[in-house]
């Protein structure tokens, strides 16, 4: 019960903090909603919102986007990450362009890629998985060298396969290490289709920001898509350190 509270209770206070601040600074600076709506502003627009019927459509498209490109972008980055671990030349041709194409803001990408696939689910997907692969293979390659090499040199001892050696020794010791990487590629995946959703189309979480901010002029509705996005995060979040439990368990 005590630890239950000690983890509740102050997430919850500084919560509390912070809507109350909030509220204070609109108050004191007497801001209008549409440049600063107060916490129970956004709070009936966010309920309304989801009763009106506006959320989700936008939320679908998005949660769609993200499940695509953060499975492509994982699904390659996985063993990516792995080869550059275990492989000299690989890390010596691959890692310059890796962190060249890391280095190019994925703002300018995304209407290049829009342009060559067009504002559909494929395109948004494409830079999903390009801001979720370079984090998680990075991720995995410093988990997988980070391995105690007593481990390794116990396997070997046993004579495994290299299978055998990957399955039983690597990825349980290194699982940690991937799973953070995982936790990082699922928080920027939400950014990914973000980002995506403002080269153009007519759904998505960023096409309302979008719609909100402009033709709508709609400021109290904008904060609430942020706070949709925000608790689409966190729910994303939470669910990969479920994942990560269960595997645990399971190794």
């Amino acid at each position: 019960m005590k630890r239950a509270r000690g983890r509740i209770l102050p997430p919850l206070i500084a919560f509390v903090g912070f809507i109350a601040t909030w509220q204070l600074i609109v108050w004191v600076a007497d801001y209008p909603p549409f440049i600063l709506p107060g916490p129970f502003v956004v709070a009936d627009r966010f309920v309304t919102g989801w009763l009106e019927g506006i959320f989700w459509s936008h939320l679908l498209t998005t949660i769609s986007e993200i499940a695509v490109g953060f499975t492509v972008g994982a699904a390659a980055a996985l063993p990516t990450g792995y080869v550059l671990a275990r492989s000299r030349l690989a890390d010596r041709v691959m890692s310059p362009y890796l962190v060249a194409a890391q280095a190019v803001p994925i703002l300018a990408l995304a209407p290049l890629i829009a342009l060559w696939f067009g504002t559909g689910l494929l395109s948004r997907s494409i830079i999903v998985a390009l801001v979720v692969f370079f984090p998680v293979a990075i991720s995995v390659m410093i988990a997988i060298r980070g391995i105690d090499r007593r481990l390794l040199e116990m396997a070997r001892s046993y004579r495994v396969t290299r299978r055998q050696r990957i399955t039983l020794v690597e990825i349980p010791a290194a699982l940690p290490g991937i799973v953070g990487g995982l936790r990082i590629g699922i928080t920027l995946a939400v950014v990914g289709a973000i980002v995506a959703e403002w080269t153009g189309g007519e759904q998505g979480m960023g096409v309302l920001i979008n719609l909100a901010r402009g033709s709508l002029f709609d400021i109290p509705l904008l904060f609430a898509t942020l706070v949709v996005i925000a608790l689409l995060g966190i729910v994303l979040y939470g669910s990969v350190l479920l994942v990560e439990r269960y595997v645990a368990a399971r190794t």
